[in-house]
Parts: C-alpha cells; structure tokens; sequence
C-alpha cells in the first residue's frame, strides 16, 4: 500500500501572514461574526457575493465579506496566514494546491456536511485529500472546447466544427483556412489543461499512472498524441511557441491572427462582454477526437474544479462550516450558476450557468455535453515541484533541443523523482 509523506509547508513569517490576507474579524461590537471570503477571480466576486448576502438574509447574525487577492499573491499569502493561523475564514481552494493543505493536517474534515451523491466523482475527487476524505466543498466544474472564428471558415468553404471532427479534420481545416485566409489555423499552445493534456486521454494515454504515484510520457498512447501535437509545430498555419510567449493563444484569436484555440469554459463569458465587436463572429464546438485510439473511443477534455475551504483552527469553525454547507446545496450553486460565475458542481444545476448566455449566439451547450465524458485535471501531491520543470523540458522538445523520446524519458524522471518523494511503497 502506497504511503504519503507527510512534507511541511515552507517556512513562513508571521508578520508575513498578517500583512499578506485579511483574516475574519470574529465578534465584533455589534454582536455579529463577521467572516472574510478569500478569492482571487474579481469576475466572480458578484456571484460569490450575492450567494454570501443570500446566506446571510436567513442568518442575520452573519457578516461575510469578499475579498480579492490576484492569482501571483493568493497562494504565497496564503500560505504564510495559514502558517501563522491567521487565514481567511473562507477561501477558494485549487486542486493544484490541495493536497499540500490536506495531507498536512490544515483543513478540517468536510465529509459530514457534503451531500455526495450531488456530485461527481471528480467533482468529489478535485475537493478531497491523499487519503480520499473529503477536505473541501466541490464549487465547480469545467471542461475545455474548441472556439473556432466563423467567419474564416466562411471565407475558406471549410464547415463549422462538429462532434464528427477529428484530429485529421483539425489539420485538413487548418491548411484550407490558412491557403484561403493567410491567418493561422488551430493555434496548437504547449499549455497542459488546454493544450496537449486533452489529446494525450483522446488517445488512450495519460499524464499519470492511474494511481497517480508514477508519470506515464513513455507510454506508447501517451508519446503517439505527445508526437501529435508537438508536430502541429511543422506546419505554417500553427504559431510556434516562441509566438505563444509573446502572444496568448486567446489574444491572436481576438486579433482575428487565427482561426481557433482550445478554451476553457470559465473564459467563454468574460470573453463575450470584453470582445462585443467579436459576438456572432465565433463560436465553440466539442474536441475533435483522436481518429485512432489506443484505448477508448477517442473522446476526453480535461475537467477540472475549484471547491470551497477553511483551517481546521478557525476560531468559528461551526459558523463557517454551516456556511461551507450551504455553498454546496442547491440553493447556493444555484445562485452561482445564475450569476455566470462558473458551472457549478451540483448535478442537475448546469442549466442555471447555461442560462447565462440566453442573449449570445454561442453553442455553450457543448461544455456540459463533454461532461460524459470528461477526465479529472491531473494532479498528485508532487505536481507543484514536478509542473514548471516539465513545462521546461516541453518547450527543448518544441525547439529541438532534445528528441521526442529523450525528452518524453526526461519528463517522466522528473514526475517520478518529484512523486518519491511523496509516495512511499
């Protein structure tokens, strides 16, 4: 049986904590507890909001106010605060970050106030510790889909992205596209979650072995996408990575410089109300499948989820658990999924985000129709010391300074290296 080892977080100031998140104020002179709610999307601060204010009209005697702090501070600020137990009552938790929280004993058991059989296995899975118990509660879910620019597949005969595309349809489309256009096709980014990960499970592969402890680049599955989609590279109407450095995918799409890019449903939105001039130009459709798999039916996108947390020493831990339990009810996704914030986690309230984009011709259906089919965000304990170094050694595969195998072999050294260190036979 594998053991997890228990690592100790970075050593942390208290001064740090205190001057880095504001943390809840507790009793204060007018008789109520007032809560702080940590969050880093200021896109969402409405909805986090109106599902706080909604909470405290039934409880009266609870204040809760939403913070904002920017994605580059939230998780060293929130570290040092939690070192010195000064974190925020309430804040968003990221599977990237969980297990370290979880595994180390900081976030208190949320089985008992989680009605599971609302949510999904990854739902459940992107909110719970090493040891499989929950340590959060789900928030939301997403998927990843193709946006692709209408009217360039107007001007190039090619049809619109459907659920019969393929990998191969992909490129056909990209070349027509470019001949036609001179704009880039499919702007194929060295990104993970949006980018290689989603071919890698279409093709049977995966990132890690299914136990998680171990990489798994030398699989025949996992190198055939890998030599795929870094292929993509060799053709004119796909930017190289040297261009993504200076250029978001996103941002050359907008600029009408390409024809399509993988994009996550969380940006569909802010997308629509930033680009008014684009609406009606673009649309989003499912993956293209891999036409050959090794295993499966060539089908996946990359689902991931923020769920909702507190320390196990706050000083109001029954309050804030009472608040943590009505997040995850229907009433609280509900308000969320209405307010466009994200997709929420709650089985069955998947229409209430959908209805969001009534007034926008966009297929955002097709985000929830690959739910059936989605794979959880890949993640071990190990991942915050094995990400940057992979996505290095990616990057020397894309500028040839190392073959696909010899850099594939490299990748799975440094996941299996990083991953010993918390996974113990």
């Amino acid at each position: 049986m594998k053991k997890i080892s228990r690592r100790s977080f970075l050593a942390a100031t208290a001064a740090l904590a205190a001057a880095s998140l504001t943390t809840g104020c507790g009793g204060a002179s007018d008789g109520k507890t007032h809560l702080t709610f940590q969050i880093w999307d200021v896109a969402q601060r409405d909805g986090m909001q109106a599902m706080c204010d909604a909470y405290t009209e039934q409880h009266p005697d609870v204040v809760i106010e939403v913070q904002v702090t920017s994605w580059d501070e939230y998780w060293t600020k929130l570290e040092a605060a939690t070192m010195a137990k000064q974190a925020p009552d309430i804040f968003w938790m990221h599977t990237n970050e969980i297990l370290k929280y979880a595994d180390n004993g900081k976030l208190p058991d949320c089985s008992a106030i989680v009605e599971t059989e609302h949510f999904s296995d990854i739902s459940l899975a992107n909110a719970s510790g090493s040891d499989g118990k929950l340590y959060a509660v789900p928030k939301d879910k997403d998927s990843v889909g193709l946006v692709y620019n209408k009217e360039m597949f107007d001007a190039a005969g090619v049809s619109y992205p459907d659920e019969t595309w393929t990998w191969d349809t992909l490129v056909e489309a990209s070349q027509k596209i470019y001949d036609a256009t001179g704009y880039y096709g499919y702007m194929a980014y060295g990104d993970d979650q949006l980018g290689y990960w989603n071919f890698v499970y279409q093709a049977g592969g995966s990132i890690l072995t299914e136990d998680k402890t171990r990489a798994n680049f030398t699989d025949p599955a996992t190198k055939m996408a890998m030599d795929f989609y870094i292929g993509l590279q060799k053709y004119d109407w796909c930017p190289t990575q040297t261009y993504f450095a200076e250029t978001a995918p996103g941002t050359a799409f907008f600029s009408e410089k390409g024809a399509m890019f993988l994009e996550g449903d969380w940006n569909i939105l802010p997308e629509l109300q930033n680009y008014p001039d684009m609406v009606g130009k673009w649309d989003v459709a499912v993956l293209p499948k891999c036409p050959n798999p090794m295993s499966g039916d060539g089908r996946a996108t990359i689902s991931n989820g923020l769920s909702y947390a507190t320390t196990k020493t706050n000083k109001h831990l029954d309050v804030v658990m009472d608040v943590l339990k009505f997040f995850g009810s229907a009433e609280g996704q509900r308000i969320q999924g209405e307010s466009g914030a994200a997709i929420p986690a709650y089985i069955g309230m998947e229409d209430s985000w959908v209805s969001c984009f009534d007034q926008y011709p966009i297929n955002i259906t097709c985000f929830i129709d690959m739910f059936d089919y989605c794979v959880q965000s890949v993640n071990n304990a190990a991942r915050p010391e094995w990400k940057t170094p992979v996505s290095d050694t990616l990057l020397k595969i894309y500028t040839g300074a190392l073959s696909l195998d010899d850099g594939l072999n490299q990748m799975q050294q440094i996941v299996d290296q990083a991953s010993a260190e918390y996974y113990e036979e």
